[in-house]
């Protein structure tokens, strides 16, 4: 039982990590949904990071539902710094939906 952190938080994701300075001055570990399933992850994360935590499938992007009025945010898969608050929630949708196309 004294044992129940270990391995804690999915460790192998790069690009997590390195506190930004004028942040905060580290990383807090906050919970987040992607896609309805609950993770944790430092914050600032990266946009990559996140792709590979919530294992974002090619073709997918994702998103980060907007709190209140206002449009989601779509998050680059790539180092750009992604700030998170304790219970964000992101989702994953096609990278391009064309539905008048006939595959």
């Amino acid at each position: 039982m004294a044992n129940g952190n270990e391995g804690h938080g999915g460790g192998a994701n790069p690009g997590q990590g390195g506190g930004i300075p004028g942040h905060g001055g580290g990383n807090d570990e906050v919970t987040i949904h992607i896609d309805k399933k609950q993770h944790k992850s430092p914050s600032p994360t990266t946009g990559a990071a996140l792709y590979l935590l919530g294992q974002v499938a090619a073709g997918y992007d994702l998103w980060r539902e907007a709190h209140g009025q206002g449009d989601d945010e779509q998050i680059a898969n790539n180092a750009t710094q992604v700030v998170l608050k304790d219970g964000d929630h992101f989702y994953t949708a096609q990278s391009s939906l064309n539905p008048g196309c006939a595959s």
